[in-house]
């Protein structure tokens, strides 16, 4: 390298400090333009909370209403089906008590056929007296 003059290098370091000198003006510009951005971020993100909060609260109240439909929608259900079942035991029932009637009638009509034959039999055995029991004795 060459030896540079001292004029020379003087020179040098004034242009490289004038252009330093310009610094601390663009460091507090960009500090301001940090601080501005800092600020618009934080009202944008407190708008953003604000609208989510909101937001939330429409959808929980939806889901509410919803959640209330359903459930009314679902007793009215159960009560239909409630009812349905309800009137199909009574049926059920009813036809129950009439098999039951008609096989109790059907059972006593027959219990008084076997005790009319039984009197039957015990009159025929009264009208012959003389006449020996078949129990296999002579």
């Amino acid at each position: 390298m060459q030896q540079q003059t001292l004029e020379k290098r003087v020179g040098i370091l004034e242009s490289k400090m004038e252009s330093l000198e310009g610094l601390p003006d663009r460091v507090a510009g960009l500090e301001l333009q940090v601080s501005q951005f800092r600020a618009e971020v934080r009202v944008e993100f407190s708008a953003t909370r604000t609208e989510l909060r909101q937001e939330m609260r429409t959808l929980n109240g939806e889901t509410r209403v919803e959640m209330r439909t359903l459930n009314d929608e679902t007793r009215t259900e159960m009560r239909t089906l409630n009812e349905a079942t309800r009137t199909e035991m009574r049926t059920l029932n009813e036809a129950t008590r009439s098999e039951m009637r008609a096989l109790n009638d059907e059972t006593c009509s027959q219990m008084r056929a076997l005790h009319e034959d039984v009197i039957d039999r015990l009159k025929l055995l009264n009208e012959h007296p003389g006449r020996e029991r078949a129990t296999g004795q002579a």
